[in-house]
């Protein structure tokens, strides 16, 4: 665990700037997407999310850390995603086409990333030794809040990778004390429901093995099991 805030504490010391710029760039291009979504504002998007991947697989694990077990296989997971974003930007697959359903849920989404470092400082954690805004965790949380927000048309495969790594922080929040994980882990149980509810949706017109019917029944009870584990995690953290 030392191990674990040690290379935070280096990352946060030596990007922490350049992690502002990053953020801001994403705010910018947010709004932009939402109050002018040309095709330049989404094909730059998609060029920003490849970039923020990539600098979570290279800067992020390969550089800060290398020390980590098993860091590679992180960096390649992150690496993957960066690659998929690539494909879609090459595509044009995912349209970034706005969905208003989802306003409640997205915003908190979008809000997750900035509570990070509010709760590392509100239970005593000091810079540089505490979560920001460009760790993986708050990457995810916000390409988690964006696609539900422009959930038209999506590309499932980034989902099931974001998806995977929220409940990877089920893990996180009792190996490494970061309790801050469980913003990412709760995120996952509406996600999840919502972004293949609105496949089956725009499916159940067509034959399919198993029917989109059954897959929906399968869905429901898959985010129960999610939200009960979820429900014991936050029980246990909260009544320690």
């Amino acid at each position: 665990m030392e191990i674990f805030w040690n290379t935070i504490a280096q990352y946060n010391r030596d990007t922490f700037l350049m992690q502002i710029v990053i953020t801001v760039i994403g705010v910018v291009l947010t709004t932009l997407l939402y109050l002018k979504p040309t095709i330049w504002v989404k094909r730059s998007m998609k060029i920003y999310l490849v970039l923020i991947n990539s600098w979570i697989s290279v800067v992020y694990y390969m550089i800060y850390c290398g020390t980590r077990s098993y860091n590679y296989i992180l960096a390649i997971f992150w690496g993957v995603l960066a690659l998929i974003w690539l494909w879609d930007l090459l595509t044009d697959y995912t349209p970034f086409e706005r969905n208003p359903r989802y306003k409640l849920l997205t915003g908190c989404l979008y809000a997750m990333p900035f509570l990070y470092p509010i709760i590392s400082w509100a239970r005593g954690m000091e810079f540089p030794m505490m979560t920001t805004t460009v760790m993986p965790c708050s990457v995810a949380v916000f390409s988690i809040g964006l696609l539900l927000a422009f959930s038209r048309k999506i590309n499932l495969l980034i989902i099931l990778f974001l998806c995977h790594w929220a409940l990877i922080a089920f893990s996180k929040v009792y190996v490494y004390k970061i309790p801050e994980d469980l913003l990412l882990a709760s995120s996952t149980v509406p996600a999840i429901y919502l972004f293949f509810k609105n496949y089956i949706d725009q499916n159940l017109h067509k034959e399919t093995k198993p029917s989109a019917r059954l897959m929906n029944i399968f869905l429901i009870i898959m985010c129960l099991i999610i939200g009960i584990f979820l429900s014991i995690t936050l029980f246990n953290e909260f009544t320690r």
